[in-house]
């Protein structure tokens, strides 16, 4: 086998057989994909998070005060983001030796395998503080197998998109975001209200989990249809979408690498600031139901979908590069009134969450791939994995924690900084490289 040559594998050339008729893959029919791939991700993302609210600190850490219970539990949250770069490592070789559809199916099956693995998790009762160790186990799973879905989607979306539309089809890939949300907070919202409290702990909440599984085996499918087009094949083979050595891509690329890691922190730090730490403040030092503000999560997740859509308009207006800028200064405005906000009673969280998915949306619609292009071509697929591996450890593996942390020692008020402290890391990145600027116009 040369470099040249894409690997086969049977699940590839199954697949292939769809395009025998030598149909051209359109834009939005990678779009459709990409779509799919992300948002089977973010609801096993989401699914987590809200488990590890409303679920896990009673399951796993009975014995522990709910605070104390719901910190471990996001410890053990951001055991997946410490993995994932370990899943780039490991898939690449992967994807070398045997090809991208052997690559995503093994990850795929990985990743919803540790997701179901998780519903049939014995609680503390059960097996003591095994179950907690199975539950980091499973995490880690969970992020080895992010690392190896990376698939360049994105990336093909990107480079086939029409002149004067790629902040348009930069945004497309977010929208698994919200999607992914507003599924999740749905499902556990019916199961909630549906199921009375212990039948709920009891087995409920491991419903989610199953359909985790299931949506995977569809992503699986609609991934591996754009992977054997002749359009992946013809970027593979020109090395725009070729694995490149690892140490070889961080030793001359690791300016860019660590820019990229650095440019989205305003949108990773937000994504958690009004998704998993808000659910985990209203329930732990609230009377509120979690059910109310599941649905108030699922709405603003759907302001969310258009302000990413609005973010791909005005991205091709104004420059991507301005788009990041506003956004993050916009969110260090936000990082000084949001606390209060939060804690302002139900019309307070309800601005909360829909002013902070306004802002969210319109920074994480373009923070994807922001620095692909300035990667030479032998080392921009590899580059753009590593960069998205670095950009969620940094700027959300650690979010939940810290701003759940700093909020109960020093005041809801310290949970700002967090969220200041990605938007000034935005602004350092976007100022210290300025050709980043000139590349994602």
């Amino acid at each position: 086998m040369t470099a040249d040559t894409v690997p086969t594998t049977e699940a590839e050339d199954d697949a292939r057989a769809l395009h025998a008729d030598g149909h051209r893959i359109a834009p939005g029919e990678i779009a459709i994909g990409v779509v799919i791939g992300r948002t089977s991700e973010f609801f096993d993302f989401f699914v987590y998070a809200i488990a590890s609210v409303l679920v896990f600190p009673k399951l796993i850490f009975p014995y522990l005060d709910p605070l104390t219970g719901t910190l471990w539990s996001f410890v053990i949250f951001a055991l997946a983001f410490v993995a994932r770069p370990v899943g780039t490592v490991i898939f690449t070789a992967i994807d070398q030796a045997w090809g991208r559809g052997a690559k995503l199916t093994i990850a795929l099956f990985l990743l919803g395998g540790s997701t179901a693995a998780i519903a049939f998790l014995p609680g503390y009762e059960s097996i003591g503080v095994a179950s907690a160790l199975l539950l980091a186990l499973f995490r880690m799973g969970q992020g080895v197998a992010l690392g190896g879905s990376w698939d360049g989607l994105a990336s093909l979306l990107a480079l086939n998109a029409p002149e004067g539309r790629r902040g348009w089809y930069a945004m497309i890939p977010q929208l698994g975001a919200p999607i992914g949300l507003i599924v999740a907070s749905l499902l556990f919202l019916f199961l909630i209200t549906a199921l009375p409290a212990a039948d709920f702990l009891d087995w409920g909440w491991r419903y989610p989990f199953f359909v985790a599984f299931a949506i995977n085996v569809v992503a699986l499918f609609a991934r591996l249809r754009i992977v054997v087009t002749p359009e992946y094949a013809r970027l593979f083979e020109n090395r725009e979408l070729q694995p490149a050595p690892l140490s070889e891509t961080a030793r001359s690329e690791w300016r860019v690498i660590a820019t990229g890691a650095f440019a989205p922190l305003a949108s990773f730090a937000m994504f958690h600031m009004v998704t998993v730490f808000p659910l985990s403040w209203v329930f732990l030092f609230t009377k509120e139901s979690p059910a109310r503000f599941l649905m108030i999560e699922a709405v603003a997740a759907a302001v969310g979908v258009l302000a990413i859509i609005a973010s791909g308009i005005l991205a091709d207006r104004l420059g991507r590069r301005t788009v990041l800028g506003v956004t993050a200064t916009a969110i260090a405005a936000f990082s000084g009134f949001a606390p209060q906000l939060l804690d302002a009673g139900e019309t307070g969280e309800a601005v909360f969450m829909i002013l902070g998915f306004v802002l969210l949306g319109l920074s994480f619609g373009q923070s994807s791939g922001a620095l692909s292009s300035s990667f030479t071509q032998r080392h921009r697929y590899t580059g753009s994995a590593l960069t998205s591996d670095l950009a969620w450890l940094f700027g959300a593996g650690f979010a939940p924690l810290a701003a759940l942390w700093l909020s109960n020692a020093f005041g809801l008020l310290a949970a700002g900084t967090y969220l200041l402290s990605g938007a000034l890391g935005t602004l350092v990145a976007l100022w210290l490289n300025r050709e980043l600027g000139k590349a994602i116009e």
